[in-house]
């Protein structure tokens, strides 16, 4: 009896999550899903820095982004110097903050509701808006689904903090409630490696280190 092919193994893939670059009203207000924030100079700044960066390693085949301004300009540069076009992807859009989309920082700080949201996130949804367990499950949906999409190849996403945290934690098998502790800067780059033993976490929040240390090219 001829014996059976054996499988193909799943070729891994890497995904380099970018974080917008800064805005006007980066770490003063909850900007979330409204539109018509743009980046400031100092984030084009930081988008054109981390395209140069990327543009080393040489491989990168997709450039996904979240549909909102920051972060279709953060990416525009990153596909530019790649020689690519850059595809907008619905799921890495930033959690749907609800009724406190827009409002400052220092005024949200005030309520008794934020002490959940930083130590117990996996309980909190935002008035009448996403859960953080949704957005945490729409983001690793979405990045196992474009890593499905893209086997054996590097692609960028660009996205926003908390789901970029969300997705660090769910690589890392840190509950959602720890995922606070995950710096994730402006126009930082952090990669996963997705490979059939699971994900590694390769850098997080990386903003100025070369990329090139991490032997993807």
């Amino acid at each position: 009896m001829p014996r059976s092919p054996k499988p193909k193994p799943v070729a891994a893939t890497t995904v380099l999550l970018v974080r917008h670059g800064q805005t006007p009203s980066t770490g003063t207000t909850l900007p979330g899903r409204a539109p018509g924030l743009h980046l400031a100079d100092k984030g084009h700044e930081q988008a054109a820095a981390a395209a140069g960066r990327i543009a080393e390693l040489g491989k990168v085949t997709t450039v996904y982004a979240s549909p909102l301004e920051r972060t279709r300009e953060t990416a525009a540069p990153i596909a530019r110097a790649l020689g690519l076009r850059t595809r907008a992807e619905r799921g890495l859009l930033e959690c749907d903050f609800g009724e406190w989309t827009g409002r400052p920082l220092k005024q949200l700080a005030k309520l008794p509701e934020w002490r959940t949201v930083q130590r117990y996130p996996s309980g909190f949804r935002f008035p009448d808006g996403e859960s953080f367990s949704e957005m945490h499950t729409r983001i690793t949906t979405t990045l196992a689904r474009l890593v499905a999409h893209h086997p054996g190849e590097t692609i960028v996403a660009v996205s926003h903090a908390d789901p970029i945290k969300a997705a660090l934690a769910d690589a890392l098998g840190t509950h959602l409630d720890l995922f606070q502790r995950i710096v994730v800067s402006p126009c930082s780059i952090s990669v996963v490696h997705y490979g059939p033993g699971g994900p590694a976490v390769l850098t997080s929040n990386s903003t100025g280190d070369d990329l090139r240390s991490l032997g993807l090219s």
